[in-house]
This record gives C-alpha cells, structure tokens and sequence, in this order.
C-alpha cells in the first residue's frame, strides 16, 4: 500500500449489534505499509454477537496517485471467546484500480472461501518468503515474529562458512591430480573463478549437504519462548476485560484440549543462548579447518573451490529455499487447506489470549490519564460523492498518464544515449583517412602505366605487381639514402607493419574437352564454379607430375605456388566477387624474403605462365597494423579473370580495432564469445611470432562486418522509434493513426505492386541486358525502374536501344506503375485519412496530455493556474469550515458540557422529592431530548 495521510475508517457489524466508525490513523508511526501486517486493539461497549460483515473504506485525502491501498484479508480475533473470523477482500482500494473503488463491504468468510485455492496461495505465499527464506526474511521479515534478524543473520552466517568447509573438504590431495588432467575440458576462466560443470555440480551437492544442519538451527531459534517477562502486558492491566461469564465450562474444556493437541514443541527461553554458542562452535571450527586446508592448495584447486563456494552460495539463494518455499506452498495448499492455525496471530496473541510484545516492540497507545473535562468527540465521517470521485479519477488518469509519458521519455532517451555510445565507439575517425592513404598507395592510381584499376590484360597484372606492388610491400630508403633501421616488417609508407606476410592466391578450372559438335578449338574453358575448380598439383610451368621437364633449381616459393592448398592449410575462407563466389583453397605464392628475391620470384613466375587462360581469380590478401592510430586494416585484391577475356580488378580495405570489438561486443553474448576468441586466437599467435608469422584476419573482418551490422540496424530501429513521441502532436498522430488504419489495404497493395513491378524487371532485363547498361543485371534493371517511378529518367537510352519496344515497355510501365499503382496508394490513403477524420477517438487525447503536461510544468514554476479539482477541493473545504463545521460540532459540544457535569456533580442532589439525578437527565426532563439529539 502507498500513502501518507490518507485514513482508513472501518464498522464492523453482528448480530447484535454494531460499532461507530473506528478510525485508523498514528501520528508517531506508520501503519498499513507495503507488506505489512498491523495488528490493533478494539473495543466494544457490549458483545457484537456473530458478526455478519465489515464496512471499511478511506477518504483518499493524500495526493491522487499515492492513496491506493490492496487488501488480501482481515482477521478479528475475539479474546473472550477465543474465536476469529475472516474477512477476504483480494481487492484495490483505490480510484485507478480494480473497479476504481474505495469503499468496499465485507461479508464474513464461510468454509468454501477460506479454502478456495487462490485464497490458501496468496496467504502463504508472501509469508513463506518472507519468514522461511532464510536469506531474503532478513530484509522481509515479518515485524511480530519472536525469530529476529540478528538470529537469521547468524544462521546465514553459519550455513556460508559450512558450505565453505563442505567445498574445501572434497578438493583433497587426490582430486588435485585428477584436477590436473581435466583442465582441459570444457571450462570458462573469469578472473578467480574457474567455472566448469563439475564445479557446478560440486557447488549444489554441497549445498544441499548443508540444508540440514541449517535447518536445525532455524528450527532452534523459531520454536524458542519469549521470556516470561514481557508477556500479559495486556491481561495484566486491570482494563483488560476478563473472559465473559457465560461461557460453560464445558466450553472452556473443549477449547483447552484443542489447545493441548495443537500445541507446538516448544524450548525455553534460555535455549537461544545454546543456539548462539552452537553458532560460535560451527564458525569457529568451519574458519579453522578452511585455513587449515586452504594453505595447502595449489592455484587450480583454489580457484576450483573458489567457485564451487560461490555457486554454493547462489544454488542456497535461488535453489534449494525457493524449492523449500515451493514445496511448503504446495504443502498447505493442497494437505492442510481448511487449517485454523494462522501464523500471524500466533506470533501475536498466545494461546491464553493474552497479547505480548518483543523485545523490540512497544505499544503505541498513550497511557495518560484523561481528565474528566476531556471529552472524546464523535469521529468525522468524510465521504467522497460521486462527483469528487469522478473528478478525482480524472485527474488522477491524466496524472498518471503524464508521469508514464516522462519516464518513458526520460527511459528511451537513456537507451538511445547508451545505443549511441556502443555504436559509435566501434567506429574510429582515422579510418576513412587509413584506407584513402593505403588505396592511393596499393593501388597507385596516380601512375597511368602502373593503375591497378585500370588493369586490361595479363601483362598489365605483371607489370603492376613486379614495379608496384612488390616494391610497396617492403620499407625502402630514405630521401636521403639512408636505411631504414627497425622498420622491419613495415610497407614502403614506414607507418603501416604487416602482420605476417602476403600471399597472392590463384583459383583454376579444370580443362574440359569439346564436344565433337565445336570444331574451332579443342580445348574449351568454362566459367568458374566450385565444381569444376582445379585441386591437383602441379610442376612448374603447370606441367602434369608425370610429364618430363628440364632440371631447374627452382626456389621452394615457386615450387610452392603449383602446388593446392586446401583451407585448413591457409586458413582462409571464401571469398565473393562481382561475378563469383570462390573457394577459400587454391595455389598460393607467399611475398617472404628481401626484395630482390621477390622480384625475381615474380618474374620467374611470369615466364612460367603462373598466370594463364585458365585462371579465374587471383586473390593478395594481407593484414596491416598502424600503431600510430591503433587500426588494423584487412586487405584483399580480387582480379577476376573471365572466360570471355576480361579482367575486372576490385579491392576491399576494412579498418577496424579490437580493442572497440571487445569493449562494445557485450550487446550480443553469442558474438562476443565469437570475437572474444578470434582476438586471442590472432594476438596469441602475433605474439608467438613477432608478427612474422602469417596471420589471416578475414575471419576477424567477417566478425567485424557481421558486428557492425547489427549495430547499424539496432541504432536505425532504436533512433526511428522516437517517431513514437510525435504522438504528442495531433497531425502527427492523425497521419499515424490513418497509416494504422490502412495497413491491412498497404500490405495487399504492397503484394499487387510487387508482382507487377518484377514482371516489368523480367521485361527490361531480357529486352535490353545486351544494349543498356543498366540492364545488365536484374538489380541495376530494378534500380533503372526505380527512377523511372521518380521521373528521374532519360527515356532516349531506352529509344535508342530499340526503336519499338524501347517507347512499347516504357510506355507500358509508366501507365501501370505511375498512373495505376501510385494512385492507387494515393486513394488507399485518403479513403482512410476520411475515415479516421469522421471516426476520431473520444478518450482522452495525447494532444490533450501536452497541453496538460505543459499547464502542470508551468504550475510547478509558478506561472500557472491550479487544477480544476484543486480549486474545487479549496472552495469545498472553505465552505465547511465557514459554515457546515461549526452546527455539525455543535452537538458535540453540548455533549462534553453535559459529561463534564456528570462527572463532577454526580453527587449532588438536586432536589428533595426526586432521587439523585445527573446532569443528562435533569436536562433529558426539562427539555425531552436525548443529548445525542441534539442540534
């Protein structure tokens, strides 16, 4: 329950009888918290007999929102008959919840209720957790239960250390070599810990060893009496009225020996004294044992019985006393449902009646003597009307909803900003100007003889990577001739390092005989495919290995290079290009050694035919690290070599950083491990070798793509849905909910459009993919259409092409995509923009929730108007207090007069023939009135 100042006001009402308005309320204390279980003491002039219902309500008098109040039951114990009744509410009391109720009547509980299951659920849920779960009842315990915190936190205590011992007392010497051999299964290393499925299992075993004694130990401390001394404070007092005298001693006897079977075993008091020393026994004895061993451990077995504790500590908390709680909820549920035994009372009132209190608690009622001048008036009964209800309702509503709005402003701004953060800190500055340096630098564009991308033919391939880019790959002089000292592994530009070497792969075709039908040629090449690529290995010159050649010394690179490589041995992976996709094998030739050999090597290489008609990609991949702006940069040159006598030369630089990966990898568990490892893998191994080893990062660049993607996507979706807010507006709002209201004709335009614009793709593409450019492929005839649509075309291309079916299909396209379609969408949309114009929802609107949040910001300033219900509340409360208040209290002023004389004059004697009259009734002869009559 949430409030501060808002009273509960109660009647209860029996048989016989009924009580005046009992009032709720604590000036020192805080009483119907969230939670809480508050236990009073009322009484009656005269017994009530059964009673039949309770009239509870309150007067929500704090602010809108806070005066919300859920109660489950209430229980009415009567200490002279020793008999209770239930009242089960399950019910809001509150004018945003529920039926929006704050007054509700009770009817006393039968049978049937009291054990209905949703009833026995709730009652012993939250007390279970609260009392039965040893670790989280120190936060939640139960204010009037005799087991204190101190006591629970001693067990908590108690059960971590055997745990402990539990755990460093199955890691013996023997296990530590069985330890050894199987470190290397499957195992995660954080830090300390040392997490693997044995400890795991090590942990829970353990834990569930330790549930007994701990248990033990609860049931010492719970089942110990209060000592005697702060007991009967109640019965003890001569106001407490005694047990009513009508009640047989059959009765009495009946009651007794129901006690008596229902007791409970109990210790005395001076047994938590035996608990706390058993404690001290156990801590000492497990922290003994725990040095003990534990100095005798190795590293491993340290860290094994590290974990095992903590997931101990854990599998208590989250397993073994939720399953304790689960099992006791299903217990009383379903075996014990119709139990009388309440808990909650016996913690209170013991089985005489008599109410005691803890050490730590105290009474809260003032023991002063009232003097007989002070007179108790009658409470106020305050309740709301219907029109303050309503009122208050409505304002409560769009309250609530501004709150609900700010927070989830202020909640998604705070996601966006995070979103912001992991996106961006992937990216690096540097990296544009990184990979503009190395393309000018690579590709050397700048020279026309020597242009990579402008590559024709084979002699221009040599010819670029003898001149060019074999002189690049290794750091040459100085401008002013000197060498270039500890620049070792470092390219020509004596900023970049590489990470291993280079190698140049080439991927072959099989050569196919023709058919008996071709007579031109009698060797046919076919295009590339993973079918038919070449994996046999060769000698030099690509001579088959039974075939006989002249006796050269050939260097073990070259020798090499004929020789297929499969992708476990270069550990590379596929690669795609413009026209195909290529295998992550084939003949590879490595750029190692000084200069001058490579060079040689390649001219070797070019007078062999390394590179022939039946080549149909060469791939350099190599890696560069720039410790300047600490980027890595992966880089592959693809030239296709086409069975038609193309070549098409491309090239790809991807910068990135490992550090930004690991820092930003945490938003995907799956990839993260992913990365995790891989950057290991690649600087355990730059480590090992100095950086001289070949490394292949086209997997981390995989990663890296794959990651950057998804953060593109996340930031796209995360940053498009503040169009949310724009609800705020009201044109905004009525262009989404007219969007809303179509959708289901869009998505079936969607599908029709979708048809009709493919058949024109298949029309264009077929017509004109060998005259048009951009129709070569079926994307570029999609994007061509595209701009079509947009008038974004020169429509001559298309003339000129074909004179007929140029102006025909384009003709076509512009009639049933331009006129037909778009306006199509146009009437789909304002049929709906109609419909939602004439149909707009009464409920309160978001439009109005601005203007609303606007007149409370201002009001909280100071430069605004009070709300409607505030002045309404304020010019209520001056008209009571002028004119209502003084005649309703008027009554009650005569009434303490009248007592007052009773009190004082009770032995006077008034006159000689009457007998001794007070004061109510010499007043009740002359003026024929009751004191409660009067106005």
């Amino acid at each position: 329950m949430h409030k501060k100042t808002t009273i509960h006001k109660e009647t209860i009402v029996g048989e016989k009888g009924e009580t005046t308005v009992r009032i709720f309320s604590n000036e020192t204390h805080q009483i119907f918290q969230r939670g809480q279980i508050d236990t009073f003491i009322m009484t009656v002039p005269k017994s009530l007999g059964p009673l039949n219902y309770i009239h509870i309500w309150h007067d929500n008098q704090n602010s809108q929102s806070s005066s919300s109040w859920f109660l489950k039951y209430m229980i009415i114990y009567d200490l002279q008959t020793l008999q209770k009744s239930y009242f089960i509410c399950q019910k809001w009391f509150s004018i945003m919840k529920d039926d929006g109720q704050v007054e509700r009547i009770l009817p006393i509980a039968g049978d049937l209720q009291k054990s209905q299951l949703s009833h026995i659920l709730s009652k012993h849920a939250y007390y279970n957790i609260s009392d039965n779960h040893l670790w989280f009842s120190i936060f939640l315990r139960p204010q009037s239960n005799i087991f204190t915190r101190a006591q629970r936190c001693t067990c908590c205590f108690v059960l971590l250390l055997t745990s402990m011992l539990f755990n460093i007392l199955y890691y013996d010497q023997e296990n530590e070599i069985k330890t050894d051999k199987n470190n290397n299964g499957i195992s995660l290393s954080l830090g300390p810990l040392y997490i693997s499925p044995e400890q795991i299992i090590i942990g829970i075993i353990v834990e569930l060893l330790t549930f007994l004694p701990s248990l033990l130990l609860v049931q010492l401390f719970r089942n110990v009496q209060p000592r005697q001394s702060h007991r009967n404070q109640i019965s003890s007092s001569p106001e407490m009225p005694s047990k009513t005298k009508k009640q047989s001693v059959s009765e009495i006897a009946n009651v007794n020996n129901k006690k008596k079977k229902k007791r409970k075993i109990t210790f005395p008091w001076w047994c938590v004294y035996l608990g706390y020393i058993l404690s001290l026994l156990l801590s000492i004895a497990s922290i003994f044992f725990i040095v003990v061993k534990g100095i005798e451990f190795g590293d491993v077995k340290t860290q094994k019985w590290l974990t095992s504790s903590i997931i101990s500590f854990f599998s208590s908390i989250l397993l073994v006393q939720p399953l304790k709680i689960i099992a006791l909820i299903i217990f009383f549920a379903y075996f014990i449902r119709k139990s009388q035994n309440d808990k909650e009372i016996n913690e209170t009132i013991d089985d005489n009646g008599d109410i005691y209190v803890d050490d730590n608690e105290e009474y809260l009622q003032s023991d002063k003597k009232s003097s007989p001048f002070i007179y108790r008036s009658k409470p106020n009964v305050h309740r709301l009307t219907k029109y303050q209800l309503d009122a208050i309702r409505n304002e409560c509503i769009k309250e609530a909803k501004m709150w609900s709005i700010i927070k989830e402003i202020l909640t998604y701004l705070c996601f966006i900003c995070l979103l912001y953060v992991i996106c961006f800190s992937n990216t690096n500055p540097n990296g544009f100007y990184q990979v503009q340096h190395l393309e000018s630098f690579f590709l050397n564009t700048r020279q026309v003889d020597q242009d990579y991308t402008t590559i024709t033919t084979i002699d221009d391939y040599w010819n670029w990577l003898e001149n060019s880019f074999a002189e690049n790959s290794r750091a040459q002089q100085w401008y002013n001739g000197e060498a270039p000292r500890n620049l070792s592994g470092f390219v020509n530009d004596k900023s970049n390092r590489l990470i291993g070497w280079i190698i140049m792969r080439q991927l072959r075709v099989k050569p196919q005989l023709c058919s008996n039908k071709q007579n031109l040629m009698l060797i046919c090449e076919n295009d590339y495919d993973l079918l038919n690529e070449e994996k046999d290995s060769f000698q030099p010159g690509w001579k088959l290995n039974n075939e006989t050649v002249a006796q050269i010394d050939y260097s073990s690179t070259i020798l090499q290079s004929f020789q297929y490589q499969n992708d476990d041995q270069l550990d590379s992976y596929i690669t795609i290009g413009d026209f195909e996709t290529y295998s992550s094998g084939g003949y590879v030739y490595e750029f190692r050694g000084r200069l001058n050999d490579i060079q040689t090597n390649l001219s070797k290489l070019h007078q062999l035919g390394w590179i022939d008609n039946k080549t149909r990609a060469v791939i350099i991949e190599f890696s560069l690290y720039n410790p300047n702006v600490q980027l890595f940069t992966s880089i592959t040159l693809l030239t296709e070599f086409l069975s038609t006598g193309g070549i098409y030369p491309q090239y790809d630089f991807q910068p990135f950083s490992f550090e930004s990966i690991i820092v930003c990898s945490w938003t995907s568990v799956g990839i993260y491990i992913w990365r995790y490892n891989e950057a290991n893998r690649v600087g355990d191994l730059f480590k090992q070798t100095n950086g001289y080893a070949y490394i292949n990062l086209q997997l981390a660049v995989y990663i890296n793509d794959i990651y950057t993607y998804i953060i593109g996507f996340s930031c796209f979706f995360g940053t498009l849905k503040l169009v949310r807010f724009c609800r705020l507006n009201r044109r905004l709002s009525f262009v989404i909910e007219t969007i809303h209201h179509a959708r289901k004709d869009l998505v079936l335009f969607g599908m029709m459009f979708s048809i009709i614009f493919i058949a024109f793709i298949c029309l264009f593409y077929l017509l004109f993919v060998s005259s048009l450019s951009t129709c070569a492929t079926l994307m570029e005839t999609a994007q061509m259409l595209f701009e079509i649509l947009l008038m974004n075309f020169d429509g001559n291309a298309i003339v000129n092409a074909s004179p007929f079916l140029g102006p025909f299909s384009f003709t076509l396209f512009i009639l049933l995509g331009e006129f037909t379609c778009l306006n199509m969408f146009i009437t789909i949309i304002n049929d709906s923009l109609r419909f939602v114009r004439k149909n707009m929802r009464k409920s309160l609107n978001e439009d109005d929730m601005l203007v609303y949040m606007l007149h409370k910001f201002q009001y909280w300033i100071g430069f605004g108007r009070r709300s409607a219900i505030k002045r309404f509340e304020e010019n209520e409360e001056r008209m009571r207090s002028t004119y209502y208040e003084p005649v309703e209290h008027f009554p009650d002023k005569v009434n303490q007069l009248l007592d007052a004389l009773d009190k004082v004059y009770i032995d006077q004697q008034t006159s000689i023939f009457e007998p001794k009259s007070s004061a109510r009734a010499i007043y009740k002869k002359r003026y024929g009135m009751n004191k409660e009559t009067v106005v």
